[in-house]
């Protein structure tokens, strides 16, 4: 008779053979390709239990055949929200049902319009964008601000493109459009001379621009070209036409305007002319977006009609009469009505900039958040209930700048079907754009084609890296207590927080692979040990199909490697893609599923000619997973393991609890169940103590002794050889 310890070696020293011959028996091998066939076209609970063949081989597959009948039961395992401390899977003492659960995703993930890393990668870009802007304003009337000094022709002014482009934004003209020609016509006219070039046009903006610098009409530079009064007026209009936003620095460029240019203004009709200083006296007065033009000029002309709409002071702070003209003499403005208006405006002007955008943030995270469709995002401010938001950015115009993108490039119906566009199709709308800053855009939100909200892609699905982050931690932590264990969660929960904002950002395996910290946690979380595996390995296991049985991935005696590539959402050229994502089961636990299946097979095969065998194939799969005393007490097998060990009487299962972990531990350092070694002494010994209670003897230990046994000679070698305990 062959002993159990060598019927347990037979299988273990070439278990990946041992695996591939109990996959390859007929009714495995046809119930594992149904499995894989047909898991992933069930979409429910009821559909998988309903369909006895998946729901039988998955429950065979995490040892819980015997719970087969329990649908009921089953049913709340399985609906069980793993995140939720309290859930019932959680409240189960057997960790065989958290991990039945976890293999299965049946409570579905979130469809959500953004991850929090693409929020976050969002929100970061927007509100960089302000000081971005300033510090390129700010760089720009620097460049301007000398190098115009250097100007000695018109001709030098108009080569700069730097310097042209300048004066044509300051003044409010196309850069595209505004011909250089043209240009030199208009600077080098005579505006005094009501036949020239500039007057002819009849524009006012023209004859600013003219008036701005001092060229002769061949074409040279005055000395200066600009004085310091016309550089000012020519950055503060700069400043003003460039700004998105209400900053301290804009409104500090208006109020210089505004100083610059009021003392030539003669007429109403000449202030109403210039939008600039519109805008000044709308902010001043307190006017609202609702507020006609004409409330200002009648008010500047009419004193009775100011008072009616409550605009007094504005006429009180200019001197126009009732034609709104001025009277000989009289300039628009007093020194002390100027500085009046000036101070008024800096009081009602929003140069609390980091509060207003601290509160579009605030209120973009809160109503992303309710956001399910492409028309909530695009939804108004003034649709919320909230009246306190409508002061706020729109979502969609904040996106936008956080990309680069001026509102006035793309209309909503442009933005939705940007949003609606399949990334990965080059034909859709947005590739069809040929723009990054709108392909960048695409990528930060997850709708469908329908303009609804989806599950995000990502390198790994949610599900599974919570997955693969739960089980870091429970390896980490294991038998480790007090400050110890303390330490250790504090540093496991530090690389979770990594493993899970970077995943959320990866594109490819390349990706993956180049980041120690994310490899470490994935090899960690299967139990391998990261220096045990080298990185050329790892990108042969990367570069294979783990859907083919043939690829190097699958050649290896170690199957945890093919289920972590399997985790992936990567196709065989190692780039995201969502054909590897599942329904129910992700293409990893898929194949988990399978591997228990078949290792579940392999140890029942085992136990129909020897139980001792089934058992010591149990104990070391589970012996690495166990954390206390407790796991053993809870597990029927690995308390048999236990106690045919040891040669305890079976009676010791009806002592107190406590009493029965205190005696397991007497016996067994838990902490050694984590060596491989340690496991091999406890495995030879259980198999002796097993072929000697299970013997067929004719009488005594003293017969036993005396070679009357049918004990064979390599059991006893095995007992000989025994470490103490």
């Amino acid at each position: 008779m062959v002993s159990t310890y060598l019927s347990y070696l037979s299988v273990t020293n070439n278990l990946s053979k041992s695996l591939s011959a109990a996959a390859s028996k007929g009714a495995v091998a046809n119930e594992t390709a149904y499995y894989k066939e047909n898991i992933g076209k069930v979409t429910t609970v009821d559909e998988f239990m309903d369909n006895y063949r998946l729901y039988s081989y998955a429950m065979k597959a995490y040892g819980l055949e015997d719970m087969t009948y329990a649908k009921a039961f089953m049913k709340k395992v399985l609906e069980s929200d793993l995140s939720d401390s309290s859930s019932f899977a959680n409240t189960l003492s057997d960790s065989r049902y958290t991990q039945f659960a976890a293999a299965f995703k049946f409570v579905g993930e979130d469809a959500t319009a953004q991850t929090d890393v693409q929020q976050s990668s969002l929100l970061d870009d927007y509100e960089s964008s302000f000081d971005e802007e300033t510090e390129a304003t700010a760089t720009e009337t620097d460049y301007y601000d000398s190098a115009i000094d250097e100007v000695t022709s018109v001709d030098d002014l108009l080569g700069s493109s730097r310097l042209r482009n300048y004066v044509l934004k300051a003044f409010g003209l196309s850069t595209d459009y505004t011909s250089t020609s043209f240009l030199r016509n208009v600077l080098t006219s005579d505006v005094d001379d009501p036949d020239s070039f500039v007057n002819q046009l009849d524009d006012d903006v023209y004859v600013n621009l003219a008036n701005a610098f001092n060229f002769d009409t061949d074409g040279t530079a005055g000395d200066p070209v600009q004085s310091d009064d016309q550089k000012s007026q020519v950055e503060s209009m700069y400043a003003i036409s460039v700004s998105t936003f209400a900053s301290s620095s804009v409104g500090d460029a208006y109020t210089t305007y505004f100083e610059d240019t009021i003392g030539s203004i003669t007429s109403v009709d000449e202030l109403m002319a210039d939008d600039k200083l519109v805008a000044y006296l709308r902010t001043t007065y307190g006017l609202s977006d609702s507020d006609p033009d004409n409330y200002i000029s009648a008010a500047l002309k009419s004193s009775s009609l100011a008072t009616a709409i409550g605009l007094s002071d504005l006429h009180d702070a200019f001197n126009f009469d009732s034609d709104g003209e001025l009277t000989d003499g009289t300039a628009a403005q007093t020194s002390d009505q100027t500085s009046g208006t000036t101070t008024a405006f800096s009081e009602n002007y929003v140069t609390s900039i980091d509060s207003w955008i601290e509160d579009s943030v605030d209120n973009y995270k809160s109503r992303v958040a309710d956001v399910t469709s492409i028309d909530d995002f695009l939804a108004s401010n003034a649709d919320d209930d909230d009246d306190d938001n409508d002061d706020d950015a729109e979502l969609w115009q904040m996106a936008l700048r956080a990309f680069g993108i001026d509102s006035s490039e793309v209309t909503k119906s442009q933005f939705r079907k940007i949003l609606e566009s399949d990334p990965d199709d080059q034909s859709s709308y947005v590739n069809q754009l040929n723009d990054d800053r709108f392909t960048a855009l695409r990528a930060s939100f997850n709708f469908d084609s329908d303009g609804n909200t989806k599950v995000p892609l990502l390198a790994m699905s949610q599900s599974v890296i919570d997955d693969f982050v739960a089980d870091y931690k429970e390896n980490k932590i294991r038998h480790l207590t007090g400050t110890d264990a303390t330490d250790a969660s504090d540093a496991a929960d530090t690389e979770m927080t990594y493993f899970n904002t970077q995943m959320a950002t990866l594109k490819t395996a390349s990706d993956v692979l180049a980041d120690d910290r994310l490899v470490n946690l994935m090899l960690e979380a299967k139990g391998i040990d990261p220096d045990d595996v080298t990185d050329a390995e790892l990108q042969k296991m990367f570069a294979s199909d783990p859907d083919d049985p043939d690829s190097y991935v699958n050649s290896l005696s170690d199957n945890r490697f093919a289920e972590i590539v399997a985790s992936f959402n990567f196709d065989t050229d190692g780039n995201l893609s969502s054909a590897p994502e599942g329904t129910v089961q992700q293409r990893g636990d898929v194949l988990e599923t399978v591997n228990n299946y078949v290792r579940q097979s392999l140890e029942s095969d085992q136990g129909d000619s020897n139980t001792g065998v089934r058992l010591a194939l149990y104990f070391e799969r589970k012996a690495p997973t166990i954390s206390s005393a407790y796991d053993s007490l809870g597990d029927d097998a690995l308390f048999e393991f236990f106690t045919t060990t040891f040669g305890l009487s079976s009676y010791v299962s009806n002592m107190d609890v406590d009493k029965q972990a205190d005696m397991i531990t007497n016996f067994i350092d838990i902490d050694d169940l984590g060596d491989p070694d340690k496991v091999q002494d406890l495995i030879k010994r259980f198999t002796a103590m097993y072929d000697m209670s299970n013997a067929t003897t004719t009488s005594s230990a003293a017969t036993i002794l005396s070679g009357a046994t049918s004990i064979s000679a390599d059991t006893l070698l095995a007992v000989a050889q025994l470490k103490s305990s």
